[in-house]
């Protein structure tokens, strides 16, 4: 089947899903899904992690000679240091929870707390960038092996749907309506296809740097997981939800592992 093609229909599937996903969230109250979304971070945590370490970095490791991994070690760190600082200067903060500090949103009482058209704003261009970000990193990793673009676009729709629900409730409480707030997330959505398509043409020929768009990829995914979603997680310390976090991070984990070595016996 033709990479690019794969590419554009796996980069396209994370966004859609999400979406659709984040819709049907929002079409419940607001209790049911303040109870449904933090199972789906504590997943989402697992998938990541199970993509990075068990999939990104073994490959980029593979596709370097022994003295380059420090280097490859090295550009795994920067990147932790890079989404860092991005983080800081776009306020990618993408609020899980039912209060979000940056934005000073607060979702427990039903109506905003200082919200405002900017901070919807800055929702949008922040998921449009990050989109486009996670369709470079989906596509290199078609380029390097398709079983591992496959589980890398779906660990990247796993970590997007509870983060388009955090953005949709942005946009409704800064003053959006329901229409407006779905197509604009549907509109960042495409950035993840954008950002597919033009790395496709763009990486192709530059196979010697895929190794590095690989530990980048791995060091977005580590730092969403341990910076964003686990300190969310750690906000209940009760047994009962600690056990569950516990057991659906476990539980994308092994999906992920189950899905890598499944896509390993599909030939394409």
């Amino acid at each position: 089947m033709n990479l690019l093609f794969l590419i554009i229909i796996f980069t396209a599937l994370g966004g859609v899903l999400s979406v659709i996903a984040a819709s049907v969230f929002l079409l419940l109250s607001d209790k049911t899904r303040s109870k449904i979304l933090p199972h789906g971070v504590s997943f989402a945590t697992g998938a990541l992690l199970a993509v990075a370490f068990w999939g990104l970095i073994p490959h980029a490791f593979e596709e370097v000679g022994h003295e380059q991994i420090q280097t490859i070690s090295g550009s795994i760190m920067l990147g932790l240091l890079l989404f860092f600082i991005l983080e800081k200067l776009l306020i990618w903060r993408h609020c899980h929870s039912g209060t979000c500090e940056v934005h000073g949103e607060t979702e427990d009482h039903g109506h905003s707390h200082g919200a405002h058209k900017s901070a919807g704003t800055m929702i949008i261009i922040g998921d449009g960038i990050h989109n486009f970000v996670d369709g470079v990193l989906i596509a290199a990793a078609f380029l390097t092996d398709v079983q591992l673009g496959i589980v890398t676009s779906l660990a990247v729709a796993a970590h997007e749907i509870p983060q388009e629900v955090g953005d949709f409730a942005i946009l409704l409480h800064s003053g959006y309506s329901k229409g407006k707030a779905l197509f604009y997330n549907v509109l960042a959505s495409l950035t993840t296809v954008v950002g597919g398509v033009l790395a496709y043409y763009s990486l192709d020929g530059l196979q010697e740097s895929l190794p590095y768009f690989l530990a980048i990829a791995a060091s977005s995914f580590i730092y969403i997981a341990v910076a964003d979603l686990i300190p969310t997680l750690h906000k209940k310390t009760d047994i009962k939800s600690s056990l569950q976090q516990i057991a659906l991070i476990l539980a994308g984990v092994s999906l992920i592992i189950l899905l890598h070595g499944v896509a390993h016996d599909i030939h394409f």
